[in-house]
């Protein structure tokens, strides 16, 4: 039998604990060769585009892949679970709301293991639907105080703002603009899709640290090259991945003064392989793409609770 969990589903058993905890486990695992990765291929259309990631867990018993469709019009994301010992396809996923927080749990992660211990005041570019992930796994991690976020759509970061001020229980207000939204914050969170970059290294002051989640291709870009040279530690999810997909870090790559074999991955930083921040004025850098081996984990956790809750349909498929 097959686990098909709806996104009603996710909903019941997704937590944002839940998801910090796997994405450590996760990145953790890949950083000690206990997992295996395989970068996000894509096909275009002129209809639209489809995606797949996949990864490996043999500690977890599972191999699988998310693979979705997007277009103006619509999506479809679901995650496959593959059980490595029986060969069945155990688990099937919906993945639109598993994929947004599993992608800010990733950036609580590394504000975890690379903000300044006594964080209080989160920047925000950005109020869309990921941006919500973004905000509230920061807040899990450090006690947050203040919120600013800016967005150039005032009613919908007004809404925003009351809603992710109900959520956190942190006081998340309007700024008035990008620059007024990183300038005094510990943490900055830059969620856009914007093909230009709206941070800028003129506003970054010592001891911040910026999680860059938006540009997951080479032709977006939301932090400029003065960003960059200011960043004096720069993370990654995946170096494969950022290779193919960092549109923030490639200029700086193709004018010569960084180098894709030279990014430390989070995971090298939990692990305690690479260092992370080594003093509170640094400005540090993660650079979130989006990984399968972070649907993977999450997907195994989630399938173990379902079980255990009674949470899914059974599909007759496989017997």
């Amino acid at each position: 039998m097959i686990r098909y969990l709806a996104e009603s589903d996710v909903r019941k058993l997704l937590t944002m604990p839940l998801a910090l905890e796997a994405m450590e486990q996760a990145h953790k695992a890949l950083a000690e060769h206990r997992a295996i990765d395989i970068p996000r291929a894509r096909i275009h259309l002129p209809t639209g585009t489809q995606h797949v990631l996949q990864a490996a867990a043999p500690e977890l018993g599972y191999i699988g892949f998310k693979y979705y469709y997007t277009r103006p019009t619509g999506k479809s994301f679901y995650v496959h679970l593959i059980n490595t010992e029986t060969a069945k396809l155990d688990a099937i996923i919906e993945a639109v709301w598993m994929s947004m927080v599993r992608t800010g749990a990733a950036s609580g992660v590394a504000t975890n293991y690379l903000a300044v211990k006594d964080a209080g005041v989160l920047g925000q570019i950005g109020a869309g639907y990921q941006g919500e992930s973004q905000l509230e796994a920061v807040c899990q991690v450090r006690k947050i105080g203040t919120a600013k976020v800016y967005a150039r759509n005032r009613d919908r970061l007004a809404a925003f703002c009351e809603k992710m001020s109900g959520k956190t229980r942190v006081q998340v207000q309007p700024a008035e603009s990008a620059e007024a939204a990183v300038r005094g914050a510990h943490v900055v969170n830059v969620i856009t899709k914007s093909a230009e970059p709206v941070l800028k290294g003129e506003w970054l002051e010592p001891g911040q640290h910026i999680n860059a989640a938006g540009s997951n291709a080479l032709t977006r870009r939301e932090i400029d090259d003065a960003a960059v040279k200011k960043c004096e530690v720069i993370t990654v999810d995946g170096r494969g991945t950022a290779e193919k997909e960092c549109g923030d870090l490639l200029p700086a790559v193709e004018k010569g003064w960084l180098r894709w074999n030279q990014l430390t991955e989070i995971g090298e930083v939990i692990a305690g392989k690479a260092p992370g921040r080594t003093s509170d004025r640094q400005i540090s850098l993660y650079e979130s793409h989006g990984m399968g081996l972070q649907d993977l984990w999450v997907g195994v956790k989630m399938l173990k609770l379902a079980r255990e809750r009674g949470v899914g349909t059974d599909l007759a498929v496989g017997l």
